[in-house]
């Protein structure tokens, strides 16, 4: 069993050549130029993965968690570029980053090994004056049975550890939505697991997770993983 770790939305940098398209410095810092504390969360559980990798361009560049073809792979700032742009930005910032996760997974399912895949991700804890009543959100597809009975496991573990913490199935977003699992799934329909942990971004302090929420987690992958 290899456990794969990601994190999609890791930083909110724009390549120089794109810089002059981003006058808004303040949504690059926003929860929508990238996932806020994710990648502390990600530098954390990194040595217990087998694999890793991540990307700290910001989704206002491209959405690295939308497939080819969605409405929304490409932002205001970046869909009315012509397609010539389009297509280098595709090849350089999002074809590098998935092919490099996806040969690691085809490569070790094709010797006989399960993939655990964990993406991490944080989520603004108001949207659209909504207020996210959630902790951890553990986004997975139920419809796969293998998928459901780790989240279940995932879930008990952290409450285990810390019954403080609310934990809640496919919340902010939907497991089974578009994203890159999702499209792993199809891909690798068996020897497979894709989870998605979302992180309240309200714990997050100068891009930061707290301790105690990173040890739950990194705790409660291994315990579920064994």
């Amino acid at each position: 069993m290899k456990l794969v770790i990601t994190c999609e939305h890791g930083g909110n940098t724009i390549p120089p050549e794109y810089q002059s398209f981003f006058t808004d410095t303040d949504l690059l810092h926003s929860h929508r130029g990238y996932d806020l504390g994710a990648l502390d969360v990600f530098q954390y559980l990194k040595p217990i993965a087998d694999y890793t990798n991540y990307s700290t361009t910001s989704r206002l560049l491209i959405e690295l968690n939308r497939s080819l073809g969605h409405k929304n792979l490409y932002s205001e700032f970046t869909k009315d570029l012509p397609n010539i742009k389009k297509h280098k930005i595709v090849a350089n910032y999002y074809a590098n980053y998935r092919t490099e996760v996806i040969d690691y997974i085809d490569t070790n399912i094709k010797n006989n090994e399960s993939i655990i895949h964990v993406s991490i991700h944080s989520f603004t804890p108001q949207l659209h004056s909504v207020v996210r009543h959630c902790d951890i959100g553990l986004l997975f597809d139920s419809r796969k049975s293998n998928e459901k009975q780790f989240a279940i496991a995932l879930k008990n573990n952290i409450k285990n550890i810390d019954p403080n913490y609310h934990v809640r199935f496919n919340y902010p977003y939907l497991g089974k939505a578009d994203g890159f699992t999702t499209a792993l799934r199809t891909q690798f329909p068996n020897n497979y697991i894709g989870i998605e942990i979302e992180i309240n971004q309200s714990f997050c302090v100068d891009n930061k997770m707290p301790d105690a929420i990173k040890t739950v987690l990194k705790e409660s992958i291994l315990k579920s993983k064994a």
